[in-house]
């Protein structure tokens, strides 16, 4: 009786393991035929064609980015929107046709970047290597050495991409990034970056991210969007009050790590890619946030300035208002 029970216990658990294994895949394939909904078909549309252009001579990628550019500009009208309200705030010296001239820059930009990113997903930084000009890679390359990791501050640049692209020919880094609402375009944005980076973070895992300074990696990270009150202090951007969050302190005082400032511009005629990496930061951090906080925002305002075309306007840096949503610029 007890060995027939055995048997039957062990024909039973077989049964379930073979449901469960069944179950998770009839998930799977129903998460993957999801995408094939008529809600994707756009988002499937753009992933093709930026495949496509990913492959074409650099000369035509660039025309190609110009173009949709200049498309944006006339079609997205709220975007261009809270580009000038932006550029109004930052640059108040501007009369309105060099402010329009600007705004137009900021598109075409913003339409370059989106080539450059197909070229991220889809294509070998080796190739263009060519292309690259490089300064004080020295500093980077002394603190990774120090092996208490690196917080690599980068701003939202158009070219964020593609400097984080040609900055894997020199040194592995981890990034973080914040999710898209398109499951499937997100699906895909991690994708071309795994190709690329050892470890893609949610700027929300904050374990993650300290796990990876532990580990004396490199920490790629961007804190010049505007990501609500909490943890945030507000502190000037440009001459005005921006929310500005305080996790990056807290990020590289957590294992004492080099904290090195990270630009990356497009070169002024479009024939390649310039990548700066400062010098390791002293006394930071200072452990009094809003100092912290201001200290980064001055380095991404003077980084800003060398090139204000290339850096993404079109987000609404300035959303979240001390005095609550009525005071909101936009």
């Amino acid at each position: 009786d007890t060995e027939g029970k055995e048997d039957h216990q062990g024909t039973d658990l077989g049964w379930s393991i073979h449901d469960m294994a069944h179950v998770g895949k009839r998930e799977k394939w129903l998460s993957i035929l999801k995408f094939w909904s008529p809600q994707y078909w756009p988002t499937w549309l753009l992933i093709g064609f930026m495949k496509l252009v990913s492959y074409l001579p650099f000369a035509l990628q660039i025309k190609f980015g110009k173009l949709l550019g200049y498309m944006t500009f006339y079609l997205a009208k709220s975007r261009r929107h809270i580009c000038e309200v932006n550029l109004k705030l930052c640059y108040p010296e501007l009369k309105n046709e060099e402010l329009q001239n600007l705004v137009k820059k900021t598109f075409i930009s913003n339409g370059i970047g989106l080539i450059e990113t197909a070229i991220v997903w889809h294509r070998d930084p080796n190739e263009f290597k060519s292309k690259l000009t490089v300064s004080g890679l020295e500093n980077l390359m002394d603190a990774v050495a120090d092996g208490r990791g690196v917080l690599l501050i980068c701003a939202h640049f158009t070219t964020l991409e593609i400097g984080g692209f040609l900055l894997s020919l020199f040194q592995e880094m981890d990034v973080t990034y914040r999710p898209f609402k398109n499951c499937l375009f997100d699906h895909a944005m991690l994708r071309g970056r795994s190709r690329h980076y050892p470890s893609v973070i949610d700027r929300k895992d904050i374990r993650s991210a300290l796990k990876s300074l532990k580990k004396g990696n490199v920490l790629w990270y961007a804190p010049d969007q505007d990501y609500g009150p909490k943890h945030s202090v507000f502190v000037p951007f440009f001459g005005v009050n921006a929310a500005t969050i305080t996790a990056t302190a807290r990020i590289a005082d957590f294992n004492n790590s080099a904290v090195i400032f990270f630009s990356h511009y497009r070169k002024d005629d479009d024939s390649g890619y310039e990548l700066r990496f400062s010098k390791k930061l002293e006394n930071y951090p200072t452990g009094e946030s809003k100092t912290d906080a201001s200290i980064i925002n001055k380095l991404i305002e003077k980084a800003i300035r060398e090139r204000p075309e290339q850096y993404l306007w079109l987000h609404r840096r300035f959303k979240t208002q001390a005095a609550g949503k009525s005071a909101r610029p936009y």
